[in-house]
C-alpha cells in the first residue's frame, strides 16, 4: 500500500492550494484518512481527519480555512486550504487507516510567503 500525495507548492499569505493523496496497492478497506503537518523545529501535528463516512474533525487553527474531503472510489483525499498565513508553512503529509493499519505517505512542502 502506498500513499502518493500531490499539490503543495509556494503561495502568498491570503492565497489557497489543493492538496490530494491517492491511495494504491492492495487495499480492502480505508477507515480514516487525513492530513498531518510539521513545521520547521516542530512537532508533527494533525491537521484534519475524515472517517469512511464523511464525518471530519480540525485542528483549531485550521477550522473555517481547510476543508477535508474524500472520494472513496478513487481511495483519494483532499485537503483545500484558503487564507493561507505563513504559519501554515509545513510539511503536509498525508495519513490513511488501511487495511487495518497505519500508512504514511511522503510529504508535500507548502511554502506561504508574507
Amino acid at each position: 500500500v502506498q500513499l502518493q500525495a500531490y499539490g503543495g507548492g509556494l503561495v502568498q499569505t491570503g492565497g489557497s492550494l489543493r492538496l490530494s493523496c491517492a491511495a494504491s496497492g492492495s487495499i480492502f478497506s480505508i477507515n480514516v484518512m487525513g492530513w498531518y503537518r510539521q513545521a520547521p523545529g516542530k512537532q508533527r501535528e494533525l491537521v484534519a481527519t475524515i472517517t469512511h463516512r464523511g464525518t471530519t474533525d480540525y485542528a483549531d487553527s485550521v477550522k473555517g480555512r481547510f476543508t477535508i474531503s474524500r472520494d472513496n472510489a478513487k481511495n483519494t483525499v483532499y485537503l483545500q486550504m484558503n487564507s493561507l498565513e505563513p504559519e501554515d508553512t509545513a510539511v503536509y503529509y498525508c495519513w490513511g487507516l488501511i487495511n487495518g493499519g497505519p500508512y504514511w505517505g511522503r510529504g508535500t512542502q507548502v511554502t506561504v510567503s508574507s
